[in-house]
């Protein structure tokens, strides 16, 4: 077994690459899913920014909704980056008819909180886990979590917002790490996916 934990990119829309470079930058061997075959094969999940509805719809459509939704019950590692923070929530305030999501972190999302496309920013945000100076947050059309259950921790917060969320081996956040060079946030989700695996070798 390779030393370097294999993490997916759930690669059906949005910007796949960018998780897939910064992932590599942060230790793992990165790969594109887009089949529930593939995703057996990974350590653990990005799902990446774009449009939450599509990438529901796609999910389903791909067949990897169901399989997805299993692993992330049995606890592998899956990391939600905007789309894929309401992905990963249990409850979204306002979703589009049809929009189903994976669940895995108790909160509850308001898409596209922030504002439109032009209404885009960036932000110096202090992330629990991530050490060294605040992390840069991308907003693009970004949502935020309204509110969390026992299970989840509040991991930052921006303009009284939360913007970054964990639970268990589930990790969100509002902004893109992915798009600013620093690998930080990513090397706390490779960390948590070689965690896991050690354990199960154990």
């Amino acid at each position: 077994m390779s030393h370097a934990p294999v993490i997916g990119v759930l690669a059906l829309q949005g910007d796949v690459r960018e998780h897939l470079a910064a992932l590599a930058a942060a230790g793992a061997e990165a790969r594109e899913v887009r089949r529930p075959g593939e995703l057996a094969e990974v350590d653990g999940l990005v799902i990446p920014g774009g449009e939450s509805t599509t990438i529901s719809k796609l999910a389903v459509l791909f067949g990897v909704m169901e399989p997805l939704r299993a692993r992330v019950r049995d606890g592998m590692p899956v990391y939600g980056t905007c789309a894929g923070m309401i992905m990963l929530a249990d409850k979204i305030l306002d979703p589009r008819s049809g929009q189903e999501t994976v669940g895995g972190i108790d909160m509850i999302v308001r898409r596209n909180a922030f504002g439109r496309q032009n209404e885009s920013f960036e932000a110096a945000v202090d992330v629990k886990g991530v050490t060294g100076e605040a992390v840069e947050g991308v907003f693009i059309r970004a949502p935020w979590v309204e509110s969390v259950g026992a299970g989840a921790e509040v991991l930052a917060e921006h303009d009284g917002h939360i913007v970054a969320v964990r639970q268990g081996n589930a990790l969100a956040t509002s902004f893109h790490p992915e798009l600013t060079g620093d690998h930080r946030v990513h090397a706390l989700f490779v960390d948590m996916t070689r965690a896991k695996r050690t354990a199960e070798s154990l």
